[in-house]
């Protein structure tokens, strides 16, 4: 499913007991609770997560170049006092970023994909 080892050599490695991933694209949570494996979960819009107790490595999924077949952009909303991860969507000029893309002369595939969320 998720790379579940590879968040859990970051759990293992990491100083902090809720840390903040990027680069998948993906909203996604990885978590560990005392004595447990690692498990990892796609994240919708609208996901809320209680991160007051384990460990926990969240990606709130990416603002420009979502690529979990939502084009919208993901964000998330993390409150550490309140101790809760909650995973939301906005709609964003995806017409001005494949233009860009276009006007830079990339491959005409990555302006494409922008209006999929892939």
């Amino acid at each position: 499913m998720l790379a579940a080892g590879l968040a859990e050599r970051c759990l293992d490695t990491q100083s902090n007991r809720v840390s903040l991933i990027g680069h998948s694209h993906v909203a996604l949570s990885f978590e560990r609770q005392m004595g447990s494996a690692v498990a990892g979960a796609w994240r919708a819009e609208g996901s809320e997560l209680e991160i007051g107790e384990g460990e926990w490595l969240l990606n709130p999924g990416s603002v420009g170049q979502p690529r979990d077949g939502d084009p919208r952009a993901a964000w998330m909303l993390l409150d550490l006092e309140g101790e809760t991860a909650r995973y939301r969507r906005c709609d964003y000029d995806v017409a001005g970023a494949a233009e860009a893309i276009r006007a830079a002369e990339l491959p005409a595939s990555l302006a494409e994909r922008l209006e999929y969320g892939q």
